[in-house]
């Protein structure tokens, strides 16, 4: 095989962000601009809209039981294939639902293929990445969703004129075949291992920690670990709510047309292309706890803007926010497990702290739409996750810090 004339990492990169566009930006995030198409065309209820989101969380939070065992026997490449494969197959039969029922267990499925996907292209930025280079190339990978976003944006509305009141059908149809020539594309970029190529991973060599030589488990690794865990539980949560209910609350609360809720969706997109290079990139530098400190405060405030009924300059103020953390705490999360356990385990470790991101995504949007049928409006759980946030950031401080690890020459000095 002919190499490139750049390393193969940054193939693997495009590999990532194509992932990500697939099973986080079109299958998960492009149903906040579906929702409503979905709530008129087959009489959803608030509650409904949730169970529906949770549904795909659900089937998330499965994958991540399994993704070790399967990367075990599978190992990276032939899972990210396959698991692209399903998400496009169930979004396809999405396309064709007629009930509640079926949306539900078809959007478990495409969560099940998400989460495959998702982890298998974190395991090869562990591979393929040095630690002092892991939190830019994670942040890289999350470009994807934003991207995706934009399109979904764009996209979907123009959509919804032409297919009235089955749009959303055609949206999903339309997701299902990118994704599975993405798929495709995938398969053919994807390496498990620079040592398959005869490479070494990008970053420099002369960084050597416990961790990444895998020969041991650093000290009170368990309990990082677990609070780990619950940050990212608590990211998922709230995020997901947003997420979710943001581009409804647009339409049934604020009275904004489809088209121009769609336009705000596609402002978060924009805005979130920088979220995970640009706070990835910063915790290489300040740590991944003040990194995930500064995140968790600023989204602390997208929420508060978000539910403040404050009008329309807050609400585009809160998508700027929003957009521009969107994907930072996946990218940190992502660098902070290769730096505490080492490539070796990054795999058990990140499904470990994913089970929790994982709860949070099953709770968040199912509380949110019990609260929104309660009271009548969404801005009730904007506050609750903006209160959330708040306290994550505080207890983002209680991490050990890391920065970037020096060569070896240079820690005596």
């Amino acid at each position: 095989m002919c190499r490139p004339p750049f390393h193969y990492g940054w193939l693997i990169i495009v590999a990532c962000v194509l992932t990500t566009f697939s099973c986080f930006g079109l299958a998960r995030f492009a149903f906040a601009m579906l929702l409503p198409g979905m709530q008129e065309g087959l009489l959803l209820s608030y509650d409904q809209m949730g169970y529906l989101g949770t549904a795909n969380f659900v089937g998330y939070l499965l994958a991540v039981a399994v993704t070790p065992t399967v990367l075990g026997l599978w190992r990276p490449r032939l899972t990210l294939g396959s698991s692209l494969f399903l998400v496009a197959v169930t979004l396809a039969a999405m396309s064709q639902a007629q009930t509640f029922g079926t949306l539900f267990s078809l959007y478990l499925l495409t969560g099940f293929g998400s989460g495959l996907a998702n982890i298998s292209g974190v395991v090869l930025i562990a591979f393929w990445f040095r630690r002092d280079r892991r939190g830019q190339a994670a942040g890289l990978m999350v470009v994807g969703s934003g991207l995706a976003i934009i399109f979904s944006g764009w996209v979907v509305p123009r959509l919804n004129l032409v297919g009235g009141s089955d749009g959303w059908r055609l949206s999903w149809l339309l997701f299902a075949l990118i994704v599975g020539v993405l798929a495709l594309i995938v398969s053919v970029l994807a390496r498990n291992t620079p040592e398959e190529m005869g490479l070494q991973p990008i970053g420099q060599s002369a960084v050597v920690t416990t961790a990444d030589a895998g020969s041991s488990y650093p000290r009170g690794s368990g309990r990082i670990l677990v609070l780990l865990g619950l940050l990212y539980l608590v990211f998922g949560l709230t995020y997901m709510v947003y997420g979710t209910f943001f581009v409804t609350s647009l339409i049934v609360e604020h009275g904004y047309a489809h088209s121009v809720a769609g336009q705000f969706w596609s402002w978060v997109g924009f805005f979130s292309l920088f979220s995970g290079v640009l706070f990835g990139a910063l915790s290489d530098r300040i740590g991944r706890r003040f990194g995930l400190m500064l995140v968790f405060l600023v989204q602390t405030a997208a929420y508060l803007l978000s539910g403040s009924g404050l009008g329309h300059a807050a609400l585009m103020l809160s998508v700027v926010l929003y957009g521009v953390t969107a994907w930072s705490i996946p990218a940190i999360m992502a660098a902070a497990v290769g730096d505490y356990l080492g490539s070796a385990r990054a795999a058990a470790g990140f499904s470990l702290i994913t089970l929790f991101f994982a709860g949070g995504q099953v709770c968040g949007p199912a509380i949110a739409g019990i609260m929104a049928e309660y009271f009548g409006s969404f801005s009730p759980a904007f506050l609750l996750a903006a209160l959330l946030t708040l306290a994550a950031a505080f207890f983002s401080l209680t991490l050990p810090q890391t920065t970037s690890a020096q060569p070896v020459s240079a820690r005596h000095h």
